[in-house]
C-alpha cells in the first residue's frame, strides 16, 4: 500500500500520523474540515495545518460531502478513518451534528465503497474508549461485572463510586479488554460505537479487511490548546496559563489512561501494514489508570504555577468515573506496546506549551452551554 487517505488528517492525530507516513515515502491525501473550533478562524496559520502543509495532498472538504469524499476516495490503497467531532461533553447537547459527522460521514464512506469502483484494499478506523462506558469492575460476590450508568442522586450526594448492576456494591475497577461489555454513557461515545460497527460489518461484506482501534486519552504537543471541548491536559494547561484557577470535577479521583500522541502514531501504523490486525479490534492505551486530581497537580508542577485547584463535586452527565485498557491482545499479535511513560510525556508536552502563544481560556464558556442545557451540575 503506497497512497493512504486520511480523513481527519489535518487534527492532532490525524497531522502527527501524516508527516510519519509521508516521511516513509507513502503518498499521503488529507482530507479535513478544518474546523474553527480546532484549528481558528484562520486554519492556514494553525500549527496542524502548518505541519502538513507541502507534505501532503490536501482536500480541505466535509466528511459529509459525498462528492468531494468519492474524489478523495480515488487512486488509494487504504484509508485511515480519523474524521470526527469528539467532545465528550458537547456531544450531549449538539446531538444532530455529531450524528451527521461521525454516523452520516461514515455511512457516507461505506456508501461510495459499496457502489463505485475503487482500490481500498484495507481501512483503520478511530474508535474509541468512550464506547465502553464505565468498563469492567470486580465485584466480591457477583465477578466481573460491566456497570451502567451511575445514579445522579447518588452523586448529587456526593458518592461518585462505581456500583455493581447487580447487588448495588461498591466494585473493584479492572483494566478493560476487548471482549468487554460495550455500553457507551455519551452520545459521543454512541456515535463511535456505531462508526465501529459499520467499519467492521460493512467491510467484512465488501471483502475489505478494517481494524478498529479504540484509543484512550491521547496528548501531547500539537494538541489544540484553543479547544475547550476535549483534552484535559490542553484545558487544563490554557487555564494554568491564563493564571486562571482549576476546577476539578467529582472529588478527583475519576482517572484516565492517557497514552502519547507518537505511540499512538506508532499504534496505527502498525496496524496499518500488519495482517494479524485485519479484521481485529485492539486497545490502544497504557493499562494505567491517572487520576484528574493528580494530572492538575502535575501541571501546576511543571508550569510553576501558583493557580488554585479546587475539587468542587461538580459534575457532567455522560461522564464516566474510570477507564484504563488491557493492553494484552495488542501486544500479543501486533506486537505493540507503549514506549513513552507519563512522567516523559508531561515533559514533552509542558515544554511544547511554553513554547505556544497563550490561547483565550474558553472553557468557562463551555460548562455555561452544559449548565443552560442542564448537564453540568
Amino acid at each position: 500500500m503506497k497512497n493512504i487517505l486520511i480523513t481527519g488528517g489535518a487534527g492532532f492525530i490525524g497531522s502527527n500520523l501524516a508527516v510519519k507516513l509521508a516521511q516513509k515515502g507513502l503518498n499521503i491525501t488529507v482530507f479535513d474540515n478544518f474546523s474553527k473550533q480546532i484549528h481558528g478562524e484562520d486554519c492556514e496559520k494553525s500549527d496542524l495545518f502548518l505541519k502538513i502543509k507541502n507534505k501532503v495532498k490536501i482536500i480541505n472538504a466535509s466528511i459529509e460531502n459525498k462528492n468531494e469524499l468519492k474524489f478523495a476516495i480515488e487512486n488509494n490503497d487504504a484509508i485511515i478513518h480519523l474524521a470526527a467531532e469528539t467532545g465528550t461533553g458537547q456531544s450531549m447537547y449538539q446531538i444532530e451534528h455529531y450524528s451527521n459527522v461521525n454516523i452520516q460521514g461514515t455511512a457516507n464512506l461505506f456508501d461510495i465503497l459499496a457502489n463505485e469502483k475503487h482500490g481500498i484494499k484495507k481501512i483503520i478506523i478511530a474508535s474509541s474508549r468512550a464506547i465502553y462506558g464505565e468498563g469492567k469492575y470486580f465485584c466480591k460476590l457477583h465477578g466481573n461485572v460491566y456497570p451502567k450508568p451511575r445514579i445522579e442522586e447518588d452523586m448529587e450526594k456526593g458518592d461518585f463510586s462505581v456500583k455493581c448492576p447487580i447487588c448495588k456494591a461498591q466494585v473493584t475497577e479492572l483494566p478493560t479488554s476487548e471482549d468487554s461489555a460495550i455500553h457507551p454513557t455519551s452520545f459521543y461515545g454512541l456515535t463511535k460505537q456505531v462508526q465501529e460497527q459499520m467499519v467492521m460489518l460493512m467491510g467484512k461484506n465488501l471483502s475489505i479487511p478494517c481494524v478498529s482501534l479504540r484509543y484512550q486519552n491521547v496528548y501531547g504537543p500539537g494538541q489544540s490548546l484553543a479547544n475547550p471541548y476535549t483534552g484535559i491536559l490542553s484545558i487544563f494547561s490554557t487555564r494554568i496559563k491564563n493564571g486562571n484557577d482549576i476546577n476539578i470535577f467529582e472529588d478527583g479521583l475519576e482517572s484516565r489512561d492517557f497514552i502519547y500522541i507518537d505511540d499512538v502514531v506508532s499504534a496505527t501504523e502498525t496496524a496499518l501494514f500488519n495482517e494479524n490486525a485485519n479484521d481485529t479490534v485492539f486497545n490502544v492505551g497504557t493499562g494505567i489508570a491517572v487520576n484528574v486530581l493528580t494530572i492538575a497537580n502535575l501541571l501546576k508542577e511543571k508550569y510553576n504555577s501558583n493557580i488554585n485547584i479546587n475539587v468542587s463535586g461538580n459534575y457532567r452527565l455522560g461522564d464516566i468515573r474510570t477507564n484504563f485498557a488491557d493492553t494484552k491482545k495488542i501486544e500479543k499479535l501486533l506486537g505493540f506496546s507503549p514506549k513513552i511513560q507519563l512522567s516523559e510525556g508531561l515533559d514533552y508536552f509542558t515544554k511544547w506549551v511554553n513554547t505556544q502563544f497563550v490561547q483565550p481560556d474558553l472553557y468557562q464558556k463551555s460548562i455555561d452551554e452544559m449548565k443552560h442545557k442542564g448537564l453540568f451540575k
